[in-house]
């Protein structure tokens, strides 16, 4: 019987030792930024709608084909995330800050299960951009039918769009199939686009005269947008610079300086550094690109960040239930004062990134002998933003 009983104690003690070791291993790997991290058990679902803080804004639906030969699309999507986000970022009416939403659907892949004609909405207009990485990251190929016509309809129907003509509402669609499949008329489901100000976008992934056979050039006359084509197997060329690292140890300060609040925050705690891990998977220039876009003032964190959702509404500070268990027996006051000095750490490490940030991008300047690839998905999109924000009444503010 004491045989037994210590053999039992043994298993015990040993099982208790691999659970901690494998528990502390995890957390150890959400700080290593160079290497991909372990996605987290349960993904997080689509947030509630946007917080409409501003008049205007520049919402932009990506319409994905991820059939069997769109790998290097998703690639590039993946790889030249934050090149784009950095783009949009700036992009603002003379008046204010805008809002910038995004929204994300694929087509064309078997792997959607029942959803009808392989389209399914991987995301509603969100201001949370880890949140549209994480469904960036998670996407896989295979499938053949591509239906350009009813994804563009779906998109305008399914999506809270802003009305009005205020506001910079774009819809980028990349494939490589005929965009006249299927029995929705492209032709209408960009005309419906264009009757809402809606600009839709075509990019096709191979030959430009092959496109043009297939109709993607029709598509984007129709959506009054512009018509690429991109090399879509095209490796992502990142420069790199003597700031990168220094800009990513800020980057690291600045993550220290968020607190989870609610109950989805210590979840997005772990989001925020997974998608810091994909960044930098890439190499230290990409993840440099992700750091100042979080030290922008497109980085929200309201729905789950103490420090941000208190700008928001101080009452917030009140509610014991929502803070983390170490802030519970806080006074108001003891509160209210630990906010003020994390915001002012914040403030300060986000103009420390933006220096950086500035000689960084005179350092890529002089040793870029050429400009942005037109013919990769973020040199499509950054050559059609700029001509559709001057058409809408959009600057470029101070990055």
């Amino acid at each position: 019987m004491k045989k037994q009983i210590i053999i039992a104690i043994i298993a015990i003690t040993l099982t208790a030792s691999y659970l901690s070791l494998a528990h502390a291993w995890n957390l150890l790997s959400t700080f290593n930024t160079g290497a991909t991290v372990t996605p987290i058990s349960e993904p997080i679902t689509n947030p509630a709608k946007p917080i409409k803080s501003c008049s205007s804004a520049v919402q932009v639906a990506l319409l994905l084909d991820v059939s069997g030969s769109m790998n290097g699309l998703i690639e590039q999507a993946k790889s030249q995330l934050w090149k784009i986000m950095n783009e949009l970022a700036v992009l603002e009416k003379p008046d204010g800050e805008s809002d910038l939403e995004m929204a994300l659907y694929v087509y064309g892949s078997s792997n959607n299960g029942n959803e009808k004609n392989e389209i399914l909405k991987l995301l509603d207009f969100t201001t949370d951009v880890d949140l549209f990485s994480q469904k960036l990251f998670a996407l896989e190929t295979s499938g053949s039918e591509e239906y350009a016509g009813e994804v563009i309809g779906k998109s305008l129907s399914e999506l809270e769009w802003r009305a009005g003509e205020d506001h910079l509402k774009v819809i980028y669609i990349a494939g490589n199939e005929s965009f006249d499949q299927g029995r929705i008329s492209y032709a209408a489901s960009c005309g419906q686009a264009v009757e809402r100000s809606i600009v839709v976008n075509t990019i096709f992934c191979g030959d430009r005269s092959q496109g043009r056979q297939l109709e993607w050039e029709k598509g984007a006359v129709a959506g009054k947008g512009s018509y690429f084509h991109i090399d879509h197997n095209e490796k992502t060329v990142y420069i790199e610079t003597p700031f990168d690292q220094q800009i990513n140890q800020l980057n690291q300060q600045l993550n220290n300086t968020y607190i989870p609040y609610g109950a989805g925050g210590a979840g997005k705690i772990q989001q925020q550094k997974l998608q810091d891990s994909n960044a930098g998977s890439y190499s230290a220039s990409n993840m440099a690109e992700r750091s100042k876009f979080k030290a922008s003032k497109k980085y929200k964190a309201e729905s789950w960040d103490l420090i941000d959702a208190y700008k928001k509404d101080k009452k917030i500070a009140t509610e014991k239930e929502n803070l983390p268990a170490e802030l519970q027996n806080h006074s108001l006051a003891e509160l209210e004062a630990k906010i003020l000095k994390i915001t002012e750490d914040r403030e300060l490490i986000k103009k420390q990134i933006n220096a950086k940030t500035k000689l960084r991008t005179e350092f890529i300047t002089n040793a870029s002998k050429e400009p942005t690839n037109e013919h990769s998905l973020e040199g499509s999109i950054k050559k059609s933003i700029d001509k559709i924000a001057k058409e809408r009444g959009f600057i470029k503010g101070k990055e």
